[in-house]
């Protein structure tokens, strides 16, 4: 019976461990996981601004032939 009190004691000192690990860690991961969003939402809008200027730039490039055939009608 005593043996089996030791281990019943040992296995709680392990649960409890185990919680205290999982209490821990698990703020952690969340600033881990914030952390990455917010580094792909910045990413995401540089990618998103250099697509509108591309746009832009396209936008331009086709206006100047037209604009030379204006002067020749």
């Amino acid at each position: 019976m005593a043996k089996l009190d030791s281990l019943q004691k040992r296995l709680d000192l392990a649960e409890e461990a185990s919680k205290g690990l999982i209490d821990s860690t698990t703020p952690g991961f969340g600033k881990l996981v914030d952390a990455d969003m917010e580094t792909v939402s910045t990413r995401m809008k540089a990618l998103q601004t250099q697509q509108q200027l591309a746009i832009q730039a396209l936008n331009i490039a086709n206006q100047a032939p037209q604009a030379m055939l204006q002067l020749f009608r």
